[in-house]
């Protein structure tokens, strides 16, 4: 098959194109063939309050785009900032490779996979915001 390929669970909701499609109750896998088409697992959305954080401003910046509520080019210029200035705070190399990853990611077009690297850093981000309260 070509194309991006989702591979969903039972009962699982998937944004397309603005669309919230929900699987049934087995296992599944739905081919896209429509390039560049805005796709967002939804249990990978962020609520908007859970966007307080650089990260999770970041990531929730990545979601604008893939649901197609914010324009292409002014989000992956706004997204690659982000990932610039996070890049200035997280200093362990396995943070810096996620953020290189995503940053890769978004250049390439690909904003999904940016968004799961960058996710892959909030519960490391609560820690240090942790750490800075006490």
């Amino acid at each position: 098959m070509s194309g991006l390929v989702l591979k969903l669970a039972p009962n699982e909701r998937v944004l397309i194109n603005g669309a919230v499609i929900e699987n049934g109750d087995r296992r599944s896998k739905i081919a896209i063939r429509t390039p560049n088409a805005n796709v967002l697992r939804l249990k990978d959305a962020i609520h908007p309050d859970r966007a307080n954080t650089p990260v999770g401003r970041a990531c929730y910046i990545a979601q604008l785009i893939l649901s197609g509520d914010a324009a292409l080019d002014e989000g992956r210029r706004q997204l690659l900032l982000a990932i610039a200035q996070l890049a200035l705070v997280f200093e362990d190399k396995a943070s810096q490779a996620a953020l290189c990853d995503a940053r890769i990611s978004v250049e390439d077009g690909a904003v999904y996979p940016a968004l799961r690297r960058l996710r892959d850093l909030l519960p490391q981000e609560d820690q240090l915001i942790q750490a800075r309260r006490q």
